[in-house]
């Protein structure tokens, strides 16, 4: 004689209604660090533009606008908007120096992600995230 187990009725349910609100929290913390990882990256990618166009000009106001404009031309490439538009703060210091000697400028970008199409309670409305980076400046390059 076999027997067989029952389920009371409407357990399923229950059990449903229990893991739904952690599976949704667990969908959305992947959808936000992935989304803050691609704006991680892209960030870096204009940091690293920006530094290496600086360090390629040929005097240190010409730095400073060349690295505005590829940080912001690879931030373009990558699909990134900013909230309030991206932050370069170039460092031409570098420039100043006359001499063969090694130097280096430095680009800083900031930039405010957003979140808030993630409208759920407990999720912030947006991400600071900031990166630096630093190039040596051509020695070779002929500077006026």
């Amino acid at each position: 004689m076999s027997r067989r187990r029952s389920c009371p009725r409407g357990s399923v349910s229950v059990e449903l209604a229990i893991l739904t609100p952690a599976l949704l929290l667990l969908l959305v913390t992947g959808i936000m660090f992935g989304r803050t990882a691609v704006a991680a990256h892209a960030i870096d990618v204009a940091a690293h533009d920006a530094a290496r166009a600086a360090s390629i000009s040929r005097t240190g106001p010409a730095a400073a606008a060349n690295a505005e404009t590829a940080a912001a031309e690879a931030l373009s490439r990558q699909g990134l908007d900013c909230t309030g538009g991206p932050s370069v703060e170039p460092d031409v210091s570098g420039f100043a120096r006359a001499d063969l000697e090694l130097a280096f400028v430095s680009v800083t970008v900031t930039c405010e992600v957003s979140f808030t199409d993630i409208a759920l309670a407990g999720v912030p409305a947006n991400r600071v995230l900031t990166t630096t980076f630093v190039s040596p400046i051509d020695i070779f390059r002929e500077r006026s």
